[in-house]
């Protein structure tokens, strides 16, 4: 429960300091630089993931790392966000002294706004709390995680600053299944050219068997002479037709097919594809170009295996 009303208390924070902060990341013509020591360390870490996640280029510099020369780093450009509860770790305080020298814009993330990190601060984000959910009041808990959702809340106030959109979110995680859902289209996953299974209306059950089971994507396309889309023939339609009686030899796909059928160009995504087989019960669907003729045949299968499902 402390640390509920620690992130509660937090909605009353957002005030001038946080809007300005955010202008000057908004402002900021190189990168946002977060540091912190022990426990906020860890914290700062994820929140600098975060913000280079979407759309705020971040990275995460250990303060005693820094000290030691990774102070080259950062540049009177950037922005440092210096993570700390008591606003006095010594480690920071030098850090945050020495950028500062260089003309680096510094924002405090403190517990304290009073603390020498808080002073020295352009701007001070307050993420104090009363009591931590240790129960000896000790350990960073309820400290630790009002801080983070304070980075969270600064994530999620530049996302919506820049516009940051799901297709932009996509490209910085390409691989991950919403960044292939946007990202991957259906020219990247269907077969092509001597991949594709082709038969003609003439011709019958038998072979219509021969080019499936040869090409093993459990259907084929019906074209006519002009090479155009006619319809698909599937392994479900085979089973009808075998129910309804039709001969194995003398059955021409003519007298069983059915001239319905689902079809989507190479430019759609490939999640494009799958809503249509998911919401139609199908498992293929043909590829066709503007005059209507199969460049392609996407299976459910390779949708699977490309992380899409």
């Amino acid at each position: 429960m402390d640390e509920v009303e620690a992130i509660k208390s937090l909605s009353n924070r957002l005030d001038h300091q946080f809007s300005r902060a955010c202008e000057a990341i908004l402002n900021c013509k190189g990168r946002v630089i977060v540091s912190g020591m022990g426990k906020s360390g860890h914290i700062g870490n994820k929140i600098a993931a975060t913000l280079a996640s979407t759309g705020t280029p971040a990275f995460f510099v250990h303060p005693s790392e820094a000290l030691h020369g990774d102070l080259g780093m950062i540049t009177a450009h950037d922005i440092v966000i210096s993570i700390s509860n008591s606003g006095g770790t010594d480690e920071l305080i030098t850090l945050c002294s020495v950028v500062k020298r260089q003309g680096t814009t510094l924002i405090a993330m403190t517990g304290k706004a009073d603390s020498i990190l808080g002073k020295i601060a352009d701007f001070h984000l307050d993420v104090h709390v009363n009591k931590e959910a240790c129960p000896h009041n000790l350990a960073p808990t309820s400290s630790t995680t009002a801080t983070l959702v304070m980075g969270d809340a600064l994530a999620v106030a530049l996302l919506r600053a820049r516009e940051f959109s799901p297709e932009d979110f996509a490209r910085s995680h390409p691989a991950g299944r919403l960044g292939k859902r946007l990202t991957i289209s259906v020219s990247d996953l269907m077969h092509t050219k001597d991949s594709l299974p082709c038969v003609s209306l003439e011709d019958t059950l038998e072979q219509a068997i021969l080019v499936m089971t040869g090409k093993q994507l459990g259907a084929t396309l019906v074209i006519n002479k002009q090479g155009k889309l006619l319809s698909m023939f599937t392994d479900g339609d085979l089973r009808r037709a075998f129910k309804a009686g039709a001969d194995l030899k003398d059955t021409r796909l003519s007298d069983v097919i059915n001239n319905k059928y689902f079809y989507i160009n190479e430019s759609a995504l490939a999640f494009e594809a799958l809503s249509m087989m998911q919401n139609n019960s199908i498992m293929v669907l043909p590829v066709l170009d503007i005059n209507a003729a199969p460049i392609g045949i996407i299976h459910m299968h390779d949708l699977l295996k490309a992380g899409i499902v």
